[in-house]
């Protein structure tokens, strides 16, 4: 009986990263390892599953087949043997959560901080992105993003209160340049923007108006990835930039910077932890929501 399940652990972490060293490093094995159990899983079955060349990873035609048919059960499976583990068990493990860099509230720290303390057997990997992607296809238990982006099959936790973007600039750069009144006038002046990746085009800063959302198209003279970069340079009296008014708000209440085109920037429903859909969640993760949701009441 146990030849009949051997190497469909490998197929699974195979299919799902697209990748043998990938597979080998989340299953904590060699790529030699690897090979060789999806190599003796294809002789059994007497059929390919991986095409594999020097340039990627792909699933054959009855690979696909076979990973659409044995990926359900088998995370019953293993969800049934997480539950028997947990009878008797504390929280622990390697609890993996993809985080938006704009979540202020859930990566400042002290909520994090509280939770390590409490559960102490449980080791977090925190991977800070703006990248849209399947947390479940890359290996993550849980992600942290704003909920109007969050997909329809998932469950979601409110991690902070309504979110507000605004616009900022300096004093220094206020009583040189002026404030813009209106966001179309932001074209006329010094931005300072964001983009997610590379590969991106800057991103449109988003207003509303008489009920209508529209966005501008700034030319930022200094464009980045990092919020914190955008936040000290603002403050330096660089330009304008544009971002979460939770993150600007230390720094209105010391004058380094002060907000612009509020009456154009309503609140919006903000950050949510959000994980996938299972009849049992692991014992890790249902901890990590109890903490959230208790830390939401307080």
């Amino acid at each position: 009986m146990a030849d009949v399940f051997d190497g469909i652990s490998v197929f699974l972490a195979i299919a799902e990263a697209r990748s043998f060293r990938l597979a080998a490093e989340g299953l904590g094995v060699t790529r030699s390892a690897v090979s060789q159990a999806l190599q003796r899983l294809e002789d059994r079955m007497g059929v390919a599953l991986i095409q594999r060349t020097t340039r990627s990873v792909r699933l054959t035609e009855a690979g696909e087949l076979f990973y659409g048919l044995v990926k359900p059960p088998t995370r019953q499976v293993l969800d049934a043997v997480q539950a028997v583990r947990e009878v008797q068990s504390k929280p622990a493990g390697l609890l993996k959560v993809a985080v938006s860099s704009i979540a202020e509230r859930f990566i400042s720290g002290p909520m994090l901080a509280a939770f390590m303390e409490k559960y102490p057997d449980i080791t977090l990997d925190i991977t800070i992105t703006d990248e849209e992607f399947d947390i479940v296809g890359a290996g993550f238990d849980a992600g942290v993003r704003l909920g109007e982006v969050i997909e329809q099959d998932m469950i979601a936790v409110s991690v902070s209160e309504d979110q507000r973007q605004c616009a900022v600039a300096s004093p220094a750069y206020v009583a040189r340049f002026g404030k813009p009144l209106h966001p179309r006038e932001l074209v006329e002046h010094r931005c300072i923007g964001w983009r997610p990746r590379i590969d991106a085009a800057p991103y449109r800063w988003e207003f509303t108006e008489n009920d209508r959302d529209f966005d501008v198209s700034v030319d930022p003279a200094l464009t980045t990835n990092e919020m914190g970069m955008m936040t000290r340079m603002a403050r330096a009296g660089a330009g304008i930039t544009f971002g979460m008014w939770e993150t600007f708000e230390p720094y209105f209440a010391t004058r380094e910077l002060v907000p612009l085109l509020e009456d154009y920037c309503p609140s919006f429903p903000g950050f949510y932890l959000y994980y996938p859909k299972r009849d049992r969640q692991p014992l890790k993760l249902r901890v990590l929501v109890d903490h959230v949701r208790s830390a939401g009441r307080t």
